[in-house]
């Protein structure tokens, strides 16, 4: 069976998601790839996830 909060990349999104993202960048399809774009690239240094 499929199990989402074991898949690391559904992990991922949650945070981005629902952590990270700003709303404003929701308003226009440039902006929401721009920031998920930015996470990406500071993900293991400005953005972390602990599992503890």
């Amino acid at each position: 069976s499929y199990s989402p909060e074991l898949n690391l990349i559904e992990i991922l999104w949650r945070f981005i998601k629902y952590e990270w993202i700003e709303i404003d960048a929701y308003k226009a399809w440039e902006t929401f790839v721009a920031s998920v774009e930015k996470i990406l690239r500071e993900f293991g240094k400005t953005y972390v996830i602990n599992f503890v």
